[in-house]
């Protein structure tokens, strides 16, 4: 397991167009040096791209937004620190809601899509595979 003292998921990146996920190695001028966590080849990823951050992400829930990584941490805890064994390709929306019903309850059923449970769970088991577990570090601290 890959312990990072820092925010991990603030250096592992989404851009759109390209498939998987991506951590930041270092920056150039108007561009980042991203690696894939699928083949770890290290490659440029330009200004003019969409470049989201997974710690900068959050899921919809009737009582407002959830940070992506209380998601993963509750994934985490549902499955004993392994990779989800849902079938992206071939499961459909209800088993990707009851899915996600079960890790965070209160969802936003019409603002969360089943392709962003999709995505959700993929990223969720990229990070897994990829020795990425440590989510516990990016919860935020709530504030009373």
């Amino acid at each position: 397991m890959k312990k990072i003292e820092f925010d991990m998921l603030k250096k592992i990146l989404s851009i759109s167009g390209k498939s998987g996920l991506f951590e930041l190695v270092s920056q150039g001028k108007n561009m980042l040096i991203v690696e894939s966590l699928i083949d770890h080849k290290k490659q440029p990823a330009y200004t003019n791209e969409k470049i989201l951050s997974l710690g900068d992400i959050a899921m919809y829930t009737q009582d407002g937004e959830v940070p992506l990584a209380e998601v993963f941490v509750a994934m985490k805890k549902k499955e004993d620190g392994k990779v989800v064994a849902i079938d992206v390709k071939k499961a459909d929306s209800k088993v990707f809601s009851e899915y996600l019903a079960s890790v965070l309850p209160n969802y936003d059923r019409e603002r969360v899509y089943t392709s962003d449970i999709k995505k959700l769970i993929t990223w969720y088991n990229l990070l897994i595979g990829a020795g990425y577990s440590d989510f516990e570090s990016d919860v935020p601290e709530k504030k009373d």
